[in-house]
């Protein structure tokens, strides 16, 4: 017991030190400047030009003919199909699971033996029954999990990758921040060109290799993660 009050008079000193040393410091956190309009807007447009691959030009030397131009092909829509072209994926992934079994099963045993009869006359009363046995034996037990999953929006990405048998690998991303809580969404997957519907939509159902993050920063994600190892062994030194 002396032993457990020692280790918790040093968790919580530790604890109250590394308060001290946050408060401390917090002020030379908040005393980061704060981000202007156009410093906003050009970090975004320099992560933009990160994460979008330049088209490699098809051009001869002295021709103005270029491969990927816009007005190649007169016949073709505004369905994306090329590198970097921007398409809406509509999200909906619903699952359901459901499991039960049960079980019920019964034995009985059950055995008698007597004597009837004695040579010379002799009589049987004392000896009957001879043996009697029984037993019984029953199980019975059930069990049921269900689990379900439903997710839906929409959101436009474009086209990062374009395979060598055609089809288009897609990714959208969103971001929210809202009231110090940060949400970010992020959807990849392969599109067959067929898929691609006229309004240049795809459903995540036509995805293959699909991939679907939802990650949340903040205040509402700080409230319901789980206590951190140190908090953890506080709460069992001392019982709650």
């Amino acid at each position: 017991m002396r032993n457990r009050v020692n280790i918790a008079c040093l968790a919580a000193v530790a604890v109250l030190a590394c308060a001290d040393a946050t408060s401390a410091a917090s002020p030379l956190l908040h005393k980061s400047p704060k981000k202007s309009t156009a410093e906003i807007r050009a970090d975004y447009l320099a992560g933009i030009a990160d994460t979008t691959e330049q088209r490699p030009a098809e051009r001869s030397t002295g021709s103005l003919w270029s491969a990927a131009g816009s007005m190649i092909d007169p016949s073709s829509d505004y369905k994306a199909h090329s590198l970097n072209d921007a398409v809406t994926v509509v999200v909906s992934v619903q699952s359901n699971a459901a499991q039960s079994g049960s079980v019920d099963s019964g034995r009985n045993f059950s055995t008698n033996s007597a004597i009837s009869g004695l040579a010379a006359g002799l009589s049987t009363t004392g000896t009957n029954p001879l043996l009697a046995a029984s037993s019984a034996t029953s199980l019975k037990g059930s069990g049921a999990t269900s689990s379900s999953t439903a997710f839906s929006t929409s959101l436009t990405g474009q086209v990062i990758e374009v395979l060598p048998n055609g089809n288009l690998v897609i990714e959208a991303s969103r971001k929210v921040d809202m009231n110090n809580q940060h949400e970010e969404i992020v959807v990849r997957g392969i599109a067959r060109p067929g898929d691609i519907s006229p309004f240049n939509s795809v459903a995540s159902t036509s995805l293959s290799a699909l991939q679907i993050e939802v990650k949340g920063k903040g205040i509402i994600s700080d409230s319901v993660r789980p206590p951190n190892p140190l908090t953890r062994a506080i709460l069992w030194l001392f019982g709650f």
